[in-house]
């Protein structure tokens, strides 16, 4: 095949409207990553309300409280592009302040996710990615 034939294939109205069709819609990727992640976490505290205060070293109602906006702001990401904006920018502004606390508890003074010695939940990587992402979906909105 040669390079005009490609060009003319790249430039056809079905090939743009499909790469229109996955850059309107890239966002889920980053939505649902971030969702499924605040829905495990936010309904494993739920289920083992106790246990999970106790390992973060916070009453069960301030763990139940981190839980509940877990859950609801994954909610939140994920019903945001059938609203409006604000409801995604609440729920990715939800998160950050859990992922800065996170941070702080445990797992500020590593990097790596990865546990060690003093450690035993791994540094703060992912930690910060989830903020860097939570951060974007805030700017960003539903655009």
């Amino acid at each position: 095949m040669s390079t005009e034939s490609i060009a003319i294939e790249a430039d056809s109205p079905g090939i743009i409207s499909f790469q229109s069709a996955l850059e309107r819609n890239a966002h889920w990727l980053l939505r649902i990553a971030l969702a499924s992640v605040f829905i495990f976490h936010g309904a494993g505290k739920l289920i083992v309300l106790q246990q999970s205060a106790q390992m973060l070293g916070l009453s069960a109602e301030v763990t139940l409280l981190v839980g509940l906006v877990e859950v609801l702001a994954a909610f939140a990401l994920l019903i945001g592009p059938f609203t409006n904006s604000t409801i995604t920018r609440l729920g990715a502004l939800a998160i950050i302040p859990i992922m800065i606390g996170a941070i702080a508890m445990v797992h500020w003074g590593r990097w790596s996710f990865t546990p060690a010695e003093g450690y035993p939940m791994g540094g703060m990587e992912f930690q910060v990615v989830l903020t860097l992402i939570a951060t974007y979906l805030l700017i960003r909105g539903n655009k």
